[in-house]
């Protein structure tokens, strides 16, 4: 018998930063990953040039990018990766319900409390993070890059994602909407839709994306018709701009956001959403709930 959704969702909502003493490393059990990710926080201080609605994140006081302690980085994440592989991280009590075959090490993924391209070390994390990979012969293992996409033209970044490229690396680029206003509404950010959507389309005509979309109500109303064909018209933008999109994954809140006026849709409003998508774009795409 399959687990009930409200289990499954229970074991995939807790991605807590929080991990030992750990200042920048931490294990998650993902659904989107199948098997367990090892996050890569290096925003411990929130900085991030978003402020989205649905962030659990406190952005009340967030804190400058800081510098990053690469040995202690290094360090940490040796420890969680053996404690992965070794199938010991499934002993605790956090991990202990993983089903058997997700107790799986998946990737190494810089996300955080933050935009992870805003750290000024960027391309210098990466390279550990390589590094350790190769190190512990960790070929099927991903570095995955979860970004706004706001910052994927600045030439360290670049150069960062050129060490991915000769990583398995892959990047998951966040697009949560199709207008410039319902962006505004939903990602309280300086920088212009038109700028992620060319980030994207430049990124994707060197390799494959995956993007990631998260949709939700804002006052008990979810996303209009028109903001949903607005959406699948970017998709198709970076598409026929020369991008490589592999995947498009839709989700819809999962851990409590920052708003009280944000709330989930319901699992026949993301799957539908899903359906559009596919029929308006013809491209792959996986829908989560959870």
């Amino acid at each position: 018998m399959s687990d009930s959704p409200e289990k499954k969702h229970s074991l995939f909502a807790s991605h807590g930063r929080d991990f030992r003493t750990n200042r920048y490393i931490y294990p998650v059990l993902s659904r989107r990953a199948h098997g367990v990710s090892v996050g890569v926080n290096i925003s411990p201080d929130k900085a991030c040039n978003f402020s989205c609605v649905y962030c659990q994140v406190d952005r009340g006081s967030p804190g400058e990018a800081c510098a990053i302690d690469l040995d202690r980085l290094r360090e940490e994440l040796e420890e969680v990766v053996e404690l992965v592989v070794s199938e010991r991280l499934f002993e605790g009590p956090r991990f202990k319900e993983t089903p058997t075959n997700l107790r799986r090490l998946n990737d190494i993924a810089f996300s955080g409390d933050g935009e992870p391209t805003l750290c000024r070390q960027f391309d210098e994390v990466v390279k550990v993070c390589a590094e350790v990979r190769r190190q512990h012969s960790l070929d099927d293992v991903k570095l995955v890059l979860i970004t706004n996409a706001t910052l994927l033209h600045l030439p360290h970044v670049q150069q960062a994602l050129e060490i991915m490229d000769t990583a398995n690396g892959e990047i998951w680029g966040k697009l949560d909407a199709g207008t410039e206003a319902y962006y505004a509404r939903v990602a309280r950010s300086r920088v212009a839709l038109p700028q992620v959507i060319d980030n994207l389309t430049a990124v994707a005509r060197r390799r494959p994306i995956i993007i990631q979309s998260l949709f939700m109500r804002l006052s008990d109303e979810p996303p209009s018709e028109e903001e949903q064909l607005a959406y699948c018209q970017r998709l198709r933008e970076i598409v026929d701009a020369g991008g490589q999109i592999k995947l498009v994954q839709i989700h819809t809140v999962v851990r409590m956001p920052a708003e009280d006026f944000v709330s989930r849709l319901s699992y026949d409003e993301v799957d539908a959403l899903g359906e559009l998508v596919r029929r308006q774009t013809g491209l792959p795409v996986a829908t989560f709930y959870g």
